[in-house]
């Protein structure tokens, strides 16, 4: 249920609910943060509402069938709201109690967002117009086959061409046609990165398409090749050797252009404006940018500065960049880009900013991670009766309950020390099991992470790392009365 308009989803129209009363359907533990929620929302939305706790702990284990015989609805209700969790057909408690019932979302702290008030964008990122060309350093050096594995990874990562990095000054033309020949026997598209004539002569011969680099220096016989040649100036500063060069080369074989991008603090800025000259001079010329000598050469997590040079090549119409992954930071530098084009793309295609419609980039920080606040966790601490503990990465502590205590702060070790001794029944399972998600909780609470116990913590394009996989809440106590 929603609309769709320029780019924006609502899940629900907010003035849906005014003037109405709601009915949110919970289970006894999470009653007083609802409350403290659902109150909030009232004033704003201008609705009445009730809240009914079927006589179960934990809103996960509800199901139809108990709710057919639990339920009790109180008079002039307009509208049940159930847990995201709640099995079974819920079209049966429509007919049997002549109202409306929806499933609400599964974490009460989305509320806002499902009943109207917070708007977020369904983004279709299929588009982009940057090519990724991904170089395997020193190619030359390694067996084929492991090359051959590096290749198909950074095609699986969004490379659209592979470029053998041969090494200066070591002539190895078999095998760089070996290599190419092995890549293109698996479909992928193979660029050369060398000034050696005999190792580009066999890489274009074996089926490489682009030709990396070409300037004064070999011009004469590289167009003459039949590849596509990627044109440089003789020095990054000299712009009238690459004009000499294209107008050479015009009409003679087809070609981009790079006005090499620099590293910081070598002359990134004036680098910059490099191209932007270029593209001013030859609007229709087809451009490329080596991103690599940035996000390598710079102490940062590569993912901003990848959006950011993804952001210039959608301003300037670059179609290509030359990127790689060598060092740590950068393990994930194809993605990222992959990532980044599409979400520039996107932005430039829909006159909008790239904000709230893709994830991907927010690796070590999420959007909007949920908070619970002080009032609803010791609420929740108080109404717990059942030995299974409950964990939470909040603001500046780490919270750690069930009926035994509360223990809270921001050093895991003396909460989980504390709790053992109130809980001396807890086996080496049972804490090897603890000690995992208070881990998990306290990165990330330290990095403004969303922390849910048990559940996968989102990286965006670096993965997804999977929660314990068990199931909590397992004694008697959790189990419906």
């Amino acid at each position: 249920m929603g609309c769709e308009h320029k780019g924006l989803y609502y899940p629900r129209m907010s003035s849906e609910f005014q003037n109405k009363t709601l009915l949110f359907v919970t289970g006894r533990l999470a009653e007083a943060s609802l409350g403290e929620t659902v109150r909030a929302l009232s004033q704003r939305l201008n609705f009445q509402y009730h809240i009914a706790v079927p006589g179960i702990q934990v809103a996960a284990l509800m199901h139809v069938d108990l709710l057919l015989n639990r339920l009790q609805i109180p008079t002039g209700t307009d509208i049940v709201l159930l847990p995201g969790w709640v099995q079974g057909d819920i079209r049966r408690l429509d007919q049997h109690f002549g109202i409306p019932f929806e499933r609400g979302p599964k974490d009460l702290r989305d509320l806002p967002e499902h009943l109207g008030l917070e708007k977020r964008r369904r983004a279709t990122l299929d588009d982009w117009s940057i090519e990724i060309i991904a170089e395997i350093n020193h190619a030359t050096r390694q067996p084929v086959a492991k090359v051959v594995a590096e290749a198909r990874s950074l095609v699986e990562a969004g490379a659209n061409m592979i470029d053998i990095g041969c090494v200066p000054g070591e002539s190895s033309s078999q095998t760089v046609s070996e290599l190419t020949t092995a890549m293109q026997s698996e479909g992928i598209r193979v660029s050369v990165d060398s000034f050696d004539r005999q190792e580009v002569e066999r890489a274009v011969a074996a089926g490489a398409e682009l030709i990396l680099s070409g300037n004064s220096s070999n011009i004469d016989w590289v167009s003459g090749t039949g590849a596509e040649v990627v044109l440089i100036p003789d020095s990054p500063q000299d712009l009238d050797s690459l004009d000499r060069s294209i107008q050479k080369l015009s009409g003679r074989c087809e070609f981009r252009i790079d006005p090499i991008l620099e590293p910081i603090g070598m002359g990134l800025t004036s680098s910059l404006r490099r191209y932007m000259h270029c593209r001013e001079q030859y609007p229709a010329l087809p451009m490329m940018m080596g991103t690599g000598n940035v996000t390598e050469l710079a102490d940062v997590d590569s993912a901003g500065v990848n959006m950011v040079l993804a952001a210039v090549c959608q301003d300037l119409q670059i179609h290509s960049i030359l990127t790689t992954q060598v060092i740590n930071w950068c393990r994930s530098s194809v993605r990222e880009f992959d990532a980044a084009r599409r979400m520039v793309q996107y932005a430039a295609d829909n006159q909008t900013i790239p904000k709230h419609i893709s994830n991907a980039l927010l690796m070590l920080r999420d959007a909007r991670p949920h908070q619970h606040s002080d009032r609803a966790l010791n609420e929740l601490a108080a109404a717990i009766t059942d030995s299974n503990f409950r964990i939470f990465g909040e603001g500046d502590a780490v919270h750690l309950m069930n009926r035994n205590g509360h223990w809270t702060g921001a050093d895991s070790f003396p909460l989980f020390a504390d709790a053992l001794a109130a809980n001396p029944d807890v086996d080496s399972s049972h804490a090897f099991y603890l000690g995992y998600e208070m881990a998990r909780a306290e990165i990330c609470r330290m990095l403004g992470k969303q922390y849910d116990q048990d559940q996968p913590i989102q990286w965006g394009v670096a993965g997804t790392s999977l929660g314990s996989g068990r199931v909590r809440h397992e004694n008697e106590d959790a189990l419906p009365e």
